[in-house]
């Protein structure tokens, strides 16, 4: 392979990354000429993907455009552990009933951004499962309880002297040992996995093989614009959600949030190019935030399904052609509300006296009867920014302009 498409694809590999560990071995593997084996593990412990998810996914589709054999690796033995990544406390383990539940899932909705064609699909209780008592027993020898334990999570816990349960070592362990078994060239993951990622190269040295390539991505925050998208946290854009339910999520970020999923979805959305950016950056925020709703159902859907959801119809009726309802059929109010913090949505319209209760409100949000700025919003756990105006809906006829 010549010099120049070695370069070519560490640029298009490199763009959007957190950290390649090492890049200097990357090169040298693509200067082989051969397909790399590039693997990346999920663990269904939940039945659907997210947009967070996208982010590896998509890096996993470059790698399949560029010629590699990619590795979509559904971690249903490590599932029934769970990952303790980034949690305060052991986790509750889940029954092999809903993991291959949550597994099958996964098998169908990772073709709406991978090629099928070109995409092998694994489940890590393959080996795993069939390990002897004494093999499981080798596997824990490969690594100290030092080393482990300099995992920021662990070693918070066992400060805290909160529960660290023998399985939940094994985790990094097993995750490693299936870059072992896969004979992986290079394994994806969030930045939030380097530990377990870096177990991999750790473990392939020891059983004799070539260290994989470590790539790590960003962690997308969810619709509230502040913690890593969750479905657990309420705050995720499945992909398989109805169209009209996306569209309606994706309107109702902020601005901010807006601009980071544009970031973070460069190729998916096709912006990637310093111009088309600076393009995006020049548009009015609801006109930009419109586009991208568009593009992300259009990726999940198809385009007639992103121009013809009702979220999307009801965005150009009430705010490019600006059809409210009549003036004297609203119940308008004026309103200032003072929060010690950023609020939510649902405590706002509480306290402005737009509804009888906070379950009120958020069954009105789960109808599509509230909007913000004009924008609907279904999201419970959606914030506002202190020190704006607003302009809330609820229901047909009662709206505020509400400063916080």
């Amino acid at each position: 392979m010549s010099a120049v498409d070695v370069q070519r694809q560490l640029d298009l590999i490199a763009r959007g990354t957190v950290e390649i560990i090492q890049p200097n071995e990357l090169e040298e593997k693509l200067k082989s000429g051969r397909p790399l084996r590039v693997k990346a593990g999920f663990d269904p412990t939940a039945p659907d993907l997210h947009v967070g998810h996208v982010v590896l996914l998509q890096k996993m589709r470059v790698f399949q455009d560029l010629g590699h054999q990619v590795i979509f690796l559904i971690g249903d033995f490590t599932g029934m552990i769970g990952d303790p990544s980034g949690v305060s406390e052991t986790r509750k383990p889940l029954t092999r009933e809903q993991v291959a539940a949550n597994a099958e899932t996964y098998r169908r909705q990772v073709f709406k951004i991978l090629d099928q064609a070109r995409t092998e699909i694994r489940f890590n209780s393959e080996w795993l499962g069939a390990l002897s008592t004494l093999e499981f027993a080798e596997l824990g020898a490969k690594q100290t309880v030092a080393r482990v334990l300099e995992r920021d999570d662990f070693r918070k816990r066992f400060a805290e002297g909160k529960d660290i349960s023998v399985l939940e070592f094994y985790y990094p362990l097993m995750q490693g040992y299936d870059s072992v078994h896969l004979k992986a060239d290079v394994e994806l993951g969030g930045a939030d996995q380097k530990f377990n990622l870096l177990m991999g190269r750790t473990l392939q040295r020891r059983y004799g093989q070539e260290s994989q390539v470590v790539i790590t991505m960003p962690l997308l925050e969810g619709t509230d614009g502040v913690r890593k998208m969750s479905k657990s946290l309420g705050n995720y854009i499945g992909i398989e959600e109805p169209p009209d339910e996306i569209f309606g999520k994706v309107m109702s970020i902020s601005d901010e949030m807006m601009m980071r999923y544009y970031e973070v979805f460069a190729d998916l959305l096709d912006v990637e190019s310093p111009d088309r950016m600076r393009a995006i950056r020049e548009l009015h925020p609801m006109e930009a935030k419109f586009r991208l709703a568009v593009k992300l159902v259009d990726r999940f859907y198809g385009a007639d399904a992103a121009m013809g959801t009702a979220a999307q119809k009801r965005f150009e009726q009430r705010v490019q052609r600006r059809e409210f309802v009549d003036a004297e059929e609203i119940d308008l109010r004026d309103t200032t509300v003072t929060m010690d913090r950023d609020p939510l949505l649902v405590d706002v319209i509480h306290q402005a006296g737009l509804s009888r209760s906070k379950s009120d409100v958020r069954r009105l949000m789960s109808q599509g009867a509230v909007d913000i700025d004009d924008v609907p919003v279904t999201d419970v756990a959606y914030r506002l920014l202190r020190g704006r105006a607003h302009r809330i809906r609820v229901g047909k006829r009662r709206l505020a302009r509400v400063i916080i």
